[in-house]
């Protein structure tokens, strides 16, 4: 066969067993660092299964997202990986459902209660954040970057504001910026120049408290000594940057194979039952929040 240069026709295959081994991928910024480790957990296992995957980028467009369903839908693929545009209408899963085409949710789900979905417990890992800074004695804490615009933004807030709640702390210190422009602090500059200022921040994601961190080193202040500051997401960057990020872990990998696992079973054995995964929070501690590592 090697000599004959024989190549398997996973075509005329496809045809006898109605599957295409292909999955469609569908992310909303593939020029983030996270959705590299998001794409390695899902390799991890669909290469085990003999299947690929189809990548596009919906530029957090929801009618470009939609043009691109139906288009690997035309292509043959299996089942779809998705995390949803910021804006998708919860018709997304009767689109898929229509198309009978199994879909995944990942990262951001269109409804809290129908569909197939993996992703971090945004909640759990914002409220330890909140927690480990009010143990160590930080007071006025803010949450810095984004708005509640989809459903991973929101469930962090939730986090924030309810554990700042149960400690009787101000609770509302939410400053919302635009995540594409790292250095939008929104009116962070100005509390900080208040008669009561901040004492800390927790960042929607490590890109922006990573420029956090050079806004204070750049006006003669040592992050987690002066002020804390934790991330999220545990890019490989957070622990080469000057202090290491403490950072919430997200875990994408994680997130991935278990999403991986949920479509190949979807794909094998359809289901009218949803299935959620939630990946638990953690906390990896590192010197910008200050207080002991551990």
């Amino acid at each position: 066969m090697d000599t004959l240069g024989y190549i398997y026709n996973r075509g005329a295959a496809n045809l006898r067993g109605r599957k295409s081994g292909t999955i469609g991928l569908v992310l909303c910024d593939v020029g983030n660092p996270f959705y590299s480790k998001l794409m390695l957990g899902i390799d991890e296992v669909i290469v085990d299964a003999n299947v690929i995957a189809v990548l596009v980028n919906s530029a957090n467009n929801p009618e470009r997202q939609f043009r691109q369903i139906r288009q690997l839908r035309e292509h043959g693929v299996d089942g779809l990986i998705i995390c949803p545009a910021i804006g998708t209408p919860d018709t997304l899963l009767e689109e898929t459902e229509k198309l009978n085409l199994p879909c995944v949710q990942v990262l951001r789900h269109v409804s809290p209660i129908k569909g197939d979905y993996v992703g971090p417990d945004y909640a759990e890992g914002t409220s330890l954040a909140v927690k480990h800074l009010i143990k160590h004695g930080r007071k006025k804490i803010v949450f810095l970057g984004g708005e509640p615009v989809h459903s991973a933004a929101r469930e962090r807030l939730e986090g924030f504001r309810k554990t700042l709640k149960r400690h009787n702390l101000e609770h509302d210190l939410i400053i919302q910026t635009n995540i594409q422009d790292l250095a939008d602090y929104g009116n962070l500059p100005d509390l900080l120049a208040s008669t009561n200022p901040p004492d800390a921040a927790i960042c929607y994601n490590d890109m922006i408290a990573q420029s956090l961190i050079g806004y204070f080193l750049a006006h003669g202040k040592m992050p987690g000594r002066d002020f804390a500051i934790i991330g999220a997401d545990n890019i490989p960057q957070a622990a080469t940057s000057f202090p290491p990020l403490t950072t919430i872990v997200t875990d994408p990998v994680g997130v991935g194979r278990n999403a991986a696992r949920l479509l190949l079973d979807r794909i094998n054995a359809p289901s009218i039952t949803s299935t959620r995964i939630l990946v638990s929070g953690q906390l990896m501690i590192r010197q910008s929040c200050g207080g002991p590592i551990s």
